[in-house]
């Protein structure tokens, strides 16, 4: 790859860690105005499951006037875990602020420096609300690659980015860098929470160092599918809120079988770009219209 025939945001010294390391932080990359659209979609889910959870007599007060980050927390505070996992240990819920998110500019800067100006946003994003007392709110140490083991995508990048602040106490990432190169290595599906993460054995983790990162809420944390990462359980009293958004080659596999992704951006076919009524209809691309 020639990084001077590709644009975007970042530096060579950022391009070359990255390829180096096998991920990057990219500190504070979005403002509030980037994530509020986010946020609001989270806001709307949130107030769903309050409505289901009241209309079921499992709780008196859906706690309409918390802060976001602690909203959800104290709604499942007296709660047990199933009722939780209930609504999936994470949402991928065709929400207009999601594909807000996915298609800012900042970020398809950042992912066109790595892998060129052709860019597919893949079907598996995710938004993670990780709430306390909730054993699935940990991951396992994993490659990401091990979700879609049979795709011909290489490389996908992840684009892990926090709305609030990621730290050791409500559960930030792990990183094993240089890990990116290895092949994707046997994994097994694990069974404390019930939720089917995949995961590693301690024994495949090797000797490189764990790097740990505590990011502020906008900041993105890009690494490769193949790079070795986890994260830690939230011990806090808040919901540690992130979404991982996913990018390829749009010569790349666009693995219909974990959903629709689309074509966020292109200099060789800008018409067929997707837009928000596109996503909404789970097409890929945006079908130009033919004049009469």
């Amino acid at each position: 790859m020639n990084v001077n025939q590709i644009g975007g945001s970042l530096s060579k010294e950022q391009v070359d860690f990255y390829n180096t390391e096998g991920y990057l932080v990219i500190p504070n990359l979005l403002q509030e105005e980037d994530l509020a659209q986010a946020i609001e979609a989270m806001t709307t889910k949130v107030s769903a499951i309050a409505e289901e959870l009241m209309q079921a007599g499992l709780i008196q007060d859906k706690l309409e006037d918390r802060p976001f980050k602690y909203r959800l927390a104290e709604l499942f505070k007296d709660l047990t875990a199933e009722h939780f996992l209930k609504y999936g240990r994470s949402w991928r819920d065709r929400i207009p602020g999601y594909f807000q998110l996915m298609s800012n500019p900042k970020i398809l800067d950042a992912v066109e420096s790595l892998i060129g100006g052709e860019l597919f946003s893949n079907p598996v994003y995710n938004t993670r609300p990780k709430i306390p007392k909730v054993a699935a709110g940990a991951v396992p140490w994993h490659q990401d690659k091990s979700y879609w083991p049979d795709a011909n995508s290489n490389p996908v990048i992840t684009v892990w980015i926090p709305l609030v602040d990621a730290n050791e106490i409500n559960g930030c990432l792990h990183i094993k860098p240089r890990t990116h190169r290895k092949r994707l290595l046997k994994w097994h599906r694990e069974e404390d929470t019930g939720t089917g993460y995949t995961a590693l054995h301690e024994s495949q983790l090797g000797r490189t160092e764990t790097v740990v990162l505590p990011v502020s809420a906008g900041s993105a944390i890009l690494f490769n599918d193949r790079c070795l990462h986890m994260s830690t359980p939230n011990l806090s009293d808040e919901v540690r809120w992130s979404v991982d958004l996913r990018y390829q080659p749009t010569d790349q596999d666009p693995m219909p079988g974990h959903g629709a992704g689309f074509l966020a951006r292109s200099y060789k076919y800008p018409d067929r770009v997707a837009n928000l009524e596109d996503w909404l209809e789970n097409r890929m691309e945006h079908i130009p219209v033919t004049p009469a």
